[in-house]
């Protein structure tokens, strides 16, 4: 088990986690070690994501960073959007989906790391996006103000809404029988059956992270030291607690056998680990913390193992499940058109280690190599050289 984490200072940091068997007294205590720190991206990290054999990172220098975790190599990297990538998700092995202020989503081949569908999704930047636990759906937020239904099966929309203001999480429940999405500090929880507002919860200050511990309970973070856990059907506060001295920016929760765990990062630069209860009125207890001295901003955890969802979306047969509402009104905008991608090339065998550093990659669509862009950039110079002299 590894926590990875992303800051403001370019930074990529990775920590193995080992979780005691003995319990020091009644309070259980796990221990973290510094594995890498990994310097590639040229700007601030500001997404990351995890599967069972690579993380992946996301940055306002307009790449993604790919990680093998298994090998303690850089994978290479995936250029195609232009702007800064506000949110990553993976599906399972075999598809990672990717969001940007470009507007545009792209579902990428994690197999091969080819760009398979680049959909134009917002008129504005893409804020977030959440992938229905069945994969045939996925949910995105954008600076246009509309929440958007895509249909990943055959990669359209299905059903475009107006939410009147520019929301900035979305996030299904572990069922996917219902949705909340974030605008500022208000929570609204909508049914996928009916696709309506059920309830709204209002949290103190503006939102940075939601994450679901279970249907129905909601753990809320925000500009604030503060993280709630939220009942969804009731709407009332179960229990707060002080997690950091700073703004919480980012959070992930997973569960193990006989543990239900949640990560919390701050810029205050710590990293926490801590151990849910049964009751979720009940405060979590602090299993470890380690100060990485950084403005951290993102955060995952590579458990080593596959992970519960299906290795890919579901075939093009298979009917996606959206509500008769969103059937009805499925709507299809000028600006939802897919593009099919070019077939990409192979990606480079050759690998660095986390150890290294890396320049940013040239503007192409699919995996690129350290490798490749010199080659590419001494082309380039050539050509130009030639061209003056032909001038001459």
């Amino acid at each position: 088990m590894e926590l990875v984490a992303g800051c403001y200072e370019q930074v990529l940091f990775g920590f193995a986690v080992h979780p005691e068997s003995e319990a020091c007294g009644d309070h259980e205590q796990w221990t973290l070690v510094a594995d890498f720190t990994h310097h590639a991206h040229t700007a601030s990290l500001s997404a990351v994501a995890v599967n069972s054999r690579f993380v992946v990172t996301g940055s306002k220098d307009e790449t993604i960073h790919i990680y093998d975790m298994k090998k303690k190599i850089e994978h290479g990297a995936l250029v195609h959007h232009s702007g800064t990538i506000t949110c990553l998700k993976f599906y399972g092995n075999r598809h990672l989906i990717s969001g940007a202020e470009d507007g545009l989503i792209c579902i990428w081949d994690a197999k091969k790391w080819e760009c398979l569908k680049s959909i134009k999704a917002h008129k504005g930047q893409v804020t977030f996006l959440s992938i229905h636990p069945s994969g045939k759906l996925a949910l995105s937020v954008g600076t246009d103000k509309t929440l958007r239904t895509w249909n990943l099966v055959e990669g359209r929309s299905a059903f475009i809404k107006n939410i009147k203001q520019n929301a900035h999480i979305v996030e299904w429940s572990p069922r996917g029988e219902q949705y909340v999405v974030i605008i500022q500090n208000k929570i609204d929880i909508y049914q996928l059956d009916t696709a309506s507002i059920s309830g709204t919860i209002t949290n103190e200050k503006r939102i940075s992270s939601v994450k679901f511990l279970s249907e129905s309970v909601l753990a809320v973070a925000g500009d604030e030291e503060v993280i709630r856990f939220f009942d969804c059907d009731s709407l009332v506060c179960l229990c707060e607690f002080k997690a950091h001295e700073n703004r919480v920016k980012d959070m992930f929760s997973f569960e193990i056998p006989e543990q239900h765990v949640i990560v919390t990062a701050s810029s205050d630069g710590f990293i926490k680990m801590w151990k849910l209860e049964q009751d979720k009125k009940v405060p979590p207890s602090l299993l470890c913390e380690v100060n990485t001295k950084a403005r951290l901003t993102c955060l995952g955890v590579w458990l080593d193992k596959v992970p519960d969802t299906k290795e890919s979306f579901p075939p093009a047969a298979e009917p996606s499940p959206v509500s008769k509402e969103q059937s009805k009104i499925g709507k299809k905008e000028p600006g939802d058109t897919v593009y099919k991608e070019e077939k990409q090339s192979k990606p480079n065998t050759k690998k660095r280690s986390l150890a290294g550093d890396s320049k940013k990659a040239t503007k192409e669509s699919g995996l690129v190599s350290t490798k490749k862009r010199k080659m590419v950039e001494m082309l380039e110079k050539k050509r130009k050289k030639k061209k003056i002299k032909i001038m001459q």
